[in-house]
């Protein structure tokens, strides 16, 4: 396994959440309200431009990516990479999922999301920026503390089934 060879497949994840997001607002930022505060989604409802009912919709289309992240993840490491063991599974599942949460905090969210006209919905420009306070912090705990766990549990699964 070469570090080229991760840094692709890292980049690749990026696009695994890039992709689902490019998608969904292709047809009109509100269709991803789903990924808004409380706040943005009742506001929307309220105007008329969408349903609760649609919004749950959407939020379980726009999750139907993960598993096939995962399975990239895992299929990267262990097939490609040849990965064995808790260790070599661990840091280099922790390098993809931790560039694709850096990626999706600093770019899609910070950026892409509250920084630009892309995501806005017509009637909630007064609630800007999507992502703040609990939802922010709690994010960011999520990629910086909450990766490492996931990293740590998949390695050891993948351990206990690849000797």
């Amino acid at each position: 396994m070469t570090m080229l060879l991760l840094i692709i497949e890292a980049l690749a994840a990026c696009l695994f959440v890039l992709l689902p997001c490019v998608i969904g607002i292709s047809y009109g930022a509100v269709n991803l309200v789903c990924l808004y505060e409380k706040e943005v989604q009742q506001r929307v409802v309220e105007l008329g431009l969408i349903t609760e009912k649609k919004i749950k919709r959407n939020a379980m289309l726009f999750n139907i990516w993960l598993p096939f992240f995962i399975a990239f993840v895992l299929i990267s490491v262990y097939a490609v990479n040849g990965a064995r063991g808790f260790w070599d599974g661990f840091w280099q599942i922790l390098v993809i999922i931790m560039t694709e949460g850096l990626f999706d905090r600093l770019f899609i969210d910070f950026f892409w999301v509250n920084r630009t006209n892309a995501w806005t919905i017509n009637g909630t420009e007064d609630l800007k920026p999507y992502i703040y306070g609990k939802t922010l912090a709690l994010k960011w705990v999520y990629t910086l503390v909450g990766y490492p766990v996931l990293a740590a549990g998949f390695a050891a699964l993948m351990a206990l089934l690849i000797k």
